[in-house]
């Protein structure tokens, strides 16, 4: 037996929680969380974001860098979901650690171990939607396994629109375009 819902918030998951970093006018670094976004080809990523500090910001610039938060940033990255950067400095307030990419010009907030440099492709003001173009990606060493990024070791997170909560990504349970193999004749 099913039950139906209604109402707008659907049960989507993963969401991501991605930490969109940019530079203001003046070079002041900035973050902001958020949950809605994917990767949208090998080296793009779409995220859907309303009018914010961050959109402004990447407009002028046309950077911006996205960093995965993980079970040990967890409470930092929620901070940036819940603090404005247009009431105060959220890099400044929270302590972090940063510097500017080799590649776009945005910040690397330096408590994230991983962080996509990218470039603006596109952005919406009426959709929201923005698209950027990966140009690097920064791994610590600390989460690589033999060179690649180590989920295990990452911790990423992902936000529960159901419950309004933070989650683990989970383990392994299979390996992709094979274990379907079994089944095609």
């Amino acid at each position: 037996m099913s039950k139906e819902f209604t109402g707008k918030e659907a049960c989507i998951a993963p969401e991501g929680v991605f930490i969109i970093g940019t530079y203001d006018e003046k070079g002041i670094p900035n973050a902001m969380n958020a949950a809605w976004g994917s990767q949208s080809d090998f080296d793009e990523i779409t995220l859907f974001l309303d009018k914010h500090k961050t959109t402004d910001n990447v407009k002028k610039t046309g950077a911006f860098t996205v960093a995965f938060a993980t079970k040990d940033t967890m409470v930092l990255a929620d901070y940036f979901g819940v603090e404005t950067g247009n009431r105060v400095n959220k890099i400044e307030v929270a302590g972090c650690h940063v510097h500017e990419s080799r590649h776009v010009k945005a910040p690397i907030i330096e408590e994230f171990p991983v962080t996509l440099e990218c470039e603006c492709k596109s952005y919406d003001d009426e959709t929201g939607i923005l698209i950027g173009k990966i140009v690097a990606q920064q791994a610590d060493e600390s989460v690589l396994t033999d060179g690649l990024v180590d989920y295990d070791k990452l911790q990423p997170i992902m936000y529960d629109s159901s419950t309004k909560t933070y989650r683990l990504i989970g383990p392994v349970v299979g390996k992709a375009f094979h274990d379907g193999l079994a089944l095609k004749k």
